[in-house]
């Protein structure tokens, strides 16, 4: 699916899904009933209404198969941004273990990193262009300057390797939050999703052939429930693209006065 369809509002996918869909449901309704006559009437009538049942069961298990991973990546994209922001929360507290210009400095450079990965990376990975080849300045030297810095006492050197581990653990979550923003449900899944969703439409409109309203009625049934699955796995398809999608909040509130871009 491409980034117009996944960025559009809700209701405008909505209705675009659901017409599409009962467009194409419309057509196959059309076609069957003008081929159900004479002999091949009797063919359609001999189609035996039991394969619908595992028809549709194969339908539900390939919206699930495509579901799990979408409710898997919006997961891992949800705990990955909390664990950003808790480690770069870890940095900004412990920074005060180290009083006048190093506190500043370290506070400074979360301050940019937040800045940068609100207004430069957010969008980048709304568009899937994000690449672990950009490298976080500020994180970066802000190890650097943890590491370059001489504890006075335990607590200082306890601060220290606390603030390193936190920044260790904030780079792992950032390259772990690039990796999941390129994930979305490939070609192949959707090919199959919807090629059993029309299996299924064809079968049905086929049993019915013989009574035009059941035929429209069960037709309307079934595409209405291929039309909402659809919708609801793509409005979560992309982790950091939609209405629907994991922001950098809990990123800013780890600087109350850094402002949302």
């Amino acid at each position: 699916m491409s980034y117009w369809l996944h960025s559009l509002p809700i209701a405008w996918m909505a209705s675009l899904v659901f017409g599409t869909t009962y467009l194409v449901t419309a057509a196959i309704y059309a076609v069957v009933m003008v081929l159900a006559v004479g002999e091949r009437a009797r063919a359609f009538k001999a189609v035996s209404p039991g394969m619908l049942p595992p028809l549709g069961i194969i339908f539900g298990l390939f919206v699930a198969f495509v579901a799990a991973q979408v409710w898997t990546d919006n997961d891992h994209a949800i705990s990955t941004v909390d664990r950003e922001a808790s480690a770069l929360n870890s940095v900004v507290i412990l920074a005060a273990a180290f009083p006048g210009e190093p506190e500043t400095r370290l506070r400074g450079l979360i301050n940019d990193y937040i800045a940068k990965a609100v207004t430069q990376e957010w969008p980048m990975m709304a568009h899937r262009t994000a690449t672990l080849r950009m490298t976080p300045s500020s994180l970066e030297e802000a190890l650097q300057v943890t590491i370059a810095l001489t504890p006075n006492n335990q607590g200082q050197q306890i601060a220290q390797h606390e603030i390193t581990t936190a920044l260790e653990n904030a780079l792992d979550a950032r390259r772990q939050r690039i990796l999941i923003s390129k994930s979305q449900v490939n070609w192949v899944k959707w090919a199959a999703l919807y090629l059993q969703a029309v299996c299924a439409l064809i079968a049905i409109a086929m049993v019915h052939s013989d009574n035009r309203l059941a035929s429209a009625i069960m037709l309307a049934i079934f595409a209405t429930g291929v039309a909402s699955s659809v919708v609801l796995i793509n409005v979560h398809d992309r982790p950091f693209l939609g209405q629907i999608s994991v922001g950098p909040d809990p990123l800013l509130q780890v600087m109350p006065t850094q402002a949302s871009p």
